[in-house]
């Protein structure tokens, strides 16, 4: 799965204000960047269709939130990318992860270290 530049911006946005519908992720995001309204209602429809966002219906508008949360979108995105590159069972996808984190800090190293524990205690169940 491939995002375009305005559909991360939207879901940006999405998690930031939990829901919204067309006319106010245009008034943020497409007034001030000359995108129009229909443009912002095709991107909302592909992440919908995407199955990114959900949506309801209120009155005759819908109200689009997001599915899926920044966290477990990244996880799916990078997953997608490396599946094309990394056979089972082979290492190159830990070196990248080695290499990507040269540019982290102590704080998001120890983060890091932190959330792989947090792994392995899931896999054990506890």
């Amino acid at each position: 799965m491939q995002l375009g530049e305005l559909e991360k911006q939207v879901l940006q946005y999405l998690w930031n204000t939990q829901e919204a519908d067309v006319k106010q992720v245009h008034a943020v995001l497409g007034l001030t960047r000359g995108i129009s309204l229909n443009t912002i209602q095709s991107t909302l429809d592909r992440l919908f269709k995407k199955d990114l966002l959900n949506r309801t219906k209120q009155g005759h508008a819908y109200f689009y939130f997001a599915k899926v949360d920044r966290d477990a979108l990244v996880a799916k995105l990078i997953s997608n990318v490396t599946s094309d590159f990394v056979d089972e069972g082979e290492h190159s996808l830990i070196a990248a992860f080695s290499s990507a984190s040269s540019n982290l800090d102590d704080s998001q190293l120890d983060k890091l270290e932190q959330l792989i524990e947090q792994q392995r205690q899931l896999r054990k169940g506890i």
